[in-house]
């Protein structure tokens, strides 16, 4: 995961002729106001010190460390696994609410369009679901819940088809909600809003600008200790599992020795990403690595019991939709297995947890222009496909041969599930070939895994000048270093359950941050909503007045009928079936629309409001001009009042007869409303634009009484 570079963004002029920073939606200085990466001394700090503290006490205290683990993750499945439960399920419903509800508005700006194509954008998120990991589970899991499950007889059918189900469920779409749920706010808080990448930044709606402070703080330190004993354990698990296919490769031993070879590798592979600049060269052999897994899953389907296979996967889908239900709040409260549960539905739900601030900073990256509904659509299901492949494949296939009678197989699968994976490749042809390459897809994948994961820490720990600009190297390495040791001090302590029981402990304070990330962007969301209807409303009452007549409502009038009388739908109508010139409509904007601000803008200062007039040019390609009246909130959780007009170009209409040429385009003066829409003002008079403001204006003072008083009861 690395940055794109950003576009330089026009400098606004101002009705005075200076220059000036077009004003966002949120207070100034909310904004990043560094002009490159600086370091939060408060996080990198507190954070730094509870990791060597945590990490020193696992090295030289180890059967403490391990004592107070099992402690800590008993006490937590006992007071909170409820918790871990309810909120995973609440997070995927509320994430498909968001979809339905607010699928039109953009993680960005109105006029911002996806940077990536649909199937560039699709590639990603399939190669988000894939990880070392996912190969380590997807025999372990399967093998286990059949020779093991929670509650149905062990060895039999039914938990045969259950235990490929319990799978999917871990791995599914409730964990990949609560990744939905970050990018959402990342992308929506960071594109639309214009304030910094990071999770501070989605409770502004609740805290205001004390998000810059102690409030502020806190939430990056939790989402930083999340993150890094989320990487740790994937970590763990990568060089577990790697080290017995060097084993079987080359005769490397299995044991400590190995695995802290390797996560040293993983260290210095982000040190040298960092220093040299080869960050495109890693992401270049993440996408190949994607098509390796899709070899080697494709080689167990063509030279395994294809047949058995699709059969088997076609079931799992029936299973996994009736069964989805009832698992999702499914406590076992009465038969209650507090060990499979903490080893397996409260680990993984609190691994999700600690891994989706780093996810979601990923996705929010990606899908800058996207609306919220394909947002969602795309990343509940399209990782989803990968993973059900993948489970399928290896799940099915592992439980049909415990099933056969490979007794040996099916203890190697549950007792050192590293090796299980390899086991089971050892059975097709090209044996050799298929370790190895399973090998090479689990050691990209882990390389890469520690790079992205050094770099997004880096960044949470650091004042970003814009998204799209990453840490300095040195934090970056500091970073890394951080994680190699941690990992390799949790693999000490008690290997793979060390690191589970861990993630289960850290991903707890992190838990409760993302609720307070729902609401925020909650209550943003409706927000814009409600001001996008009040705003349509104001314009409806405008088009048709008394009577029906045009041009009636609050900006009706004298000199409201001459600009938009009963001629003013002839003349809408009329440009349905010509052009209109880009010379027509900036006349219109320089003697109609600037001065209407104009006025209203004098009229604002005059009764002492700090009201400002922000012009723009080339905008983007579309947009040509555009010209903002522009109020500061009177109260820190108020965002700013905006009336922006602008002269957007479009493809002239085709109808009857009338053919259209390559390059005949038609101009449109608009007031945008947030949210996504326009309406056009072509014909509005300067009285009628300046009711139009008020309008906007008066709904936008009324939002300013209620959020103060909901913050007064608040406080």
């Amino acid at each position: 995961m690395s940055s794109t570079p950003s576009n330089p963004k026009p400098q606004s002029q101002t009705a005075a002729g200076g220059t000036s920073s077009a004003v966002g939606e949120v207070e100034p200085e909310l904004r990043p106001q560094v002009t490159s990466p600086k370091v939060k001394p408060v996080v990198l700090g507190v954070t730094g010190v509870f990791i060597a503290l945590v990490a020193g006490w696992a090295l030289f205290f180890t059967e403490s460390a391990e004592a107070t683990l099992g402690v800590l993750v008993g006490w937590i499945g006992n007071w909170f696994g409820w918790f871990y439960i309810l909120l995973a399920t609440a997070i995927l419903v509320f994430v498909v609410v968001l979809a339905l509800r607010y699928s039109k508005i953009r993680l960005g700006k109105d006029t911002d369009r996806p940077e990536y194509s649909t199937f560039a954008w699709a590639s990603m998120l399939f190669a988000a679901g894939i990880g070392t990991d996912v190969m380590f589970f997807a025999v372990a899991e399967p093998a286990s819940q059949y020779l093991a499950p929670p509650v149905t007889e062990a060895g039999s059918l039914d938990a045969a088809r259950e235990g490929t189900v319990w799978t999917l469920f871990h791995y599914g779409i409730t964990g990949w909600g609560m990744y939905t749920l970050m990018g959402i706010a990342l992308g929506y808080f960071a594109h639309r809003k214009g304030l910094p990448l990071a999770v501070r930044s989605a409770l502004y709606p609740l805290f205001g600008k004390r998000i810059k402070g102690g409030v502020g703080n806190a939430v990056d330190i939790a989402t930083v200790l999340g993150t890094i004993f989320g990487v740790a354990t994937s970590l763990g698990i990568g060089v577990v599992m790697l080290n017995v296919g060097l084993d079987i490769m080359f005769g490397i031993d299995q044991g400590t020795p190995a695995q802290v070879g390797l996560v040293v590798v993983a260290v210095l592979v982000a040190i040298v990403s960092a220093t040299s600049g080869v960050d495109k060269g890693i992401r270049i052999l993440s996408q190949l690595n994607v098509v390796l897994a899709l070899v080697l899953a494709g080689w167990v389907l063509v030279f395994g019991d294809t047949a058995f296979l699709l059969r088997a996967a076609t079931m799992n889908v029936g299973d996994f939709i009736s069964m989805f239900p009832g698992l999702t709040l499914d406590t076992m409260a009465y038969d209650h297995p507090a060990e499979w549960m903490n080893l397996w539905t409260l680990f993984f739900w609190a691994w999700w947890v600690a891994w989706a601030s780093f996810v979601g900073m990923f996705l929010a990256r990606i899908s800058k222009g996207r609306t919220l509904g394909q947002f969602v659509i795309g990343t509940l299901t399209i990782p989803f496909i990968y993973i059900l492949m993948w489970v399928t494949m290896f799940g099915n296939t592992a439980i049909a041969r415990i099933r056969s009678g490979d007794t040996a197989f099916a203890e190697a699968a549950v007792e050192t599930p590293e090796s299980g994976f390899y086991m089971l490749l050892q059975d097709f042809p090209g044996a050799f070939f298929l370790v190895g390459l399973a090998t090479f897809v689990g050691l990209l994948f882990y390389v890469t895994s520690a790079d992205s994961g050094a770099l997004v820490m880096a960044n949470l720990t650091s004042r970003l000048p814009d998204a799209e600009t990453d840490a300095k190297p040195w934090v970056r390495i500091l970073w890394a270093v951080a994680t190699g040791v941690l990992t390799i001090a949790m693999l000490v302590v008690g290997g793979i359950t060390a690191l589970q029981y861990a993630t289960v402990v850290m991903g707890l304070p992190f838990a409760f941050v993302m609720i307070l990330v729902a609401i925020g962007l909650l209550r943003a969301l409706e927000g814009e909503r409600k001001q996008t209807h009040a705003m349509m409303d104001s314009l409806r009452s405008q088009v048709v007045g008394a009577g029906g007549v045009v041009g009636g409502g609050a900006g009706a009038g004298a000199a409201g009928g001459a600009g938009a009388g009963a001629g003013s739908w002839r003349n809408r109508l009329r440009r349905q079936f010509g052009n209109v010139s880009l010379r027509s409509t900036q006349e219109r904007m320089s003697e109609v629309v600037i001065p209407a601000l104009e006025e209203v803008a004098a009229e604002l200062r005059e009764q002492g409001v700090d009201a400002q007039i922000v012009r723009e040019d080339d905008v983007s390609k579309k947009i040509k001009h555009s010209v903002s009246l522009t109020v500061q909130g009177t109260h820190e959780m108020l965002e700013n009042f905006d009336y922006t007009a602008q002269i957007r170009q479009i493809k002239a209409a085709t109808y009857g007869t009338r053919m259209r040429e390559a390059d005949d385009v038609s101009s449109q003066l608009e007031v945008k409303v947030p949210g996504g829409g326009t309406y056009d003002i072509l014909d509005y008079s300067r009285e009628r634009i300046a009711h139009d403001v008020l309008d906007h204006y008066t709904w936008w003072l009324n939002s300013n009484v209620a959020v103060t008083e909901e913050t007064k009861v608040g406080e």
